[in-house]
């Protein structure tokens, strides 16, 4: 039996090929600009075909004939514009880049070249208040698929992270049918996994020269303060010689997260850009007086532990917090094969 087939656009350090990879796709070609991102999504996945460049100046028809594919062959298009411009964070602040958002459209164009089976968009929930989603719902539907929009949490599917995501799935045929809950199609992907069961296989699967087994390194101020927080918890914990200025000014209202201890038993908090550094949210060790590693923290985003990202420290942290999960990935790529067979 032939392979489905997937290309993966905005692919990061690939953890959606990963994970589309362990649902049994063939993924064929990705895109990606940034080129530390592209050379990890490279160097694991060498048979796919990498385009290193803006979308905006990639022309999709091009892109379908350089694949050998003809217009609907292909069986999934997967899409994750960048999310930053439509996080409540962002939009809290006022921080609207409609440049960027506008990113998300070029989807239509993408999914016009290629006439996949199946669209598979994903992105922060925020993006189901913007105007720019209900046009890529519409301009899909004129051209012959029917769509349903998701709300996905992560954690509920065996990821040890709690992290919520908007899915659009649109699949080609005006008389197909889909379920308005996506857990209808992956029932047995339910499950809950946590940090402890995440980092105990890691420990158990490790290399000893994981160039990835490092965490960030702190002042002997922010090491002190670090070892004063308890098991469980955070920055409202520590004692009053330990807390910074701003904390006390903002008190218990704001950042409430910040020099938090992730917890054994629980899912982790959501990996960000700055997954391993504790002053930025709840990524201390559970019991160790340090941040996460790179490598745990690519655990709890479930990489597999030999996945080899490339650049610097901070660029692999960007990578490991942006990245798709890749049980998640497999997840809704189980999804969408089980949509288009139903």
């Amino acid at each position: 039996m032939t392979k489905p087939t997937a290309i993966d656009l905005f692919a990061g350090a690939g953890g959606a090929t990963q994970g589309l990879v362990g649902a049994g796709y063939s993924v064929l070609g990705a895109v990606e600009i940034e080129a530390d991102a592209a050379s990890t999504h490279a160097k694991n996945h060498p048979g796919s075909h990498l385009w290193e460049t803006d979308i905006r100046s990639l022309q999709a028809s091009k892109m379908r004939k350089q694949l050998g594919l003809v217009s609907g062959e292909l069986t999934l298009l997967k899409t994750c514009p960048p999310c930053q411009g439509f996080s409540s964070l962002a939009s809290g602040k006022g921080l609207t880049d409609h440049e960027r958002n506008d990113l998300v459209l070029h989807t239509v164009r993408f999914v016009r070249a290629f006439m996949p089976q199946a669209v598979l968009l994903e992105n922060v929930p925020g993006l189901g208040k913007d105007a720019r989603l209900q046009y890529v719902r519409d301009s899909l539907h004129a051209l012959g698929y029917v769509s349903m929009v998701y709300r996905f949490e992560a954690s509920e599917f065996g990821v040890p992270q709690r992290r919520r995501r908007l899915i659009m799935l649109a699949v080609r045929g005006k008389r197909r049918v889909l379920p308005q809950d996506i857990s209808e199609m992956v029932p047995d992907f339910r499950g809950f996994v946590s940090v402890r069961a995440a980092l105990s296989e890691l420990e158990a699967s490790k290399r000893a020269d994981d160039p990835l087994d490092r965490f960030r390194q702190s002042t002997d101020k922010v090491r002190r303060r670090i070892e004063a927080i308890p098991v469980g918890g955070g920055r409202l914990d520590l004692p009053e010689e330990h807390q910074l200025e701003c904390h006390k000014r903002v008190g218990a209202k704001h950042a409430t997260a910040s020099y938090g201890r992730i917890k054994w038993d629980s899912p982790a908090p959501t990996m960000t850009t700055r997954c391993t550094t504790p002053a930025c949210g709840t990524f201390v060790h559970p019991e160790e007086h340090r941040g996460i590693t790179l490598r745990e923290a690519a655990t709890l985003q479930t990489f597999p532990s030999d996945y080899d990202f490339q650049g610097d420290y901070g660029s692999i942290e960007r990578q490991i917090g942006n990245a798709v999960p890749v049980r998640m990935a497999t997840v809704l790529g189980v999804a969408v094969r089980r949509a288009l067979s139903s």
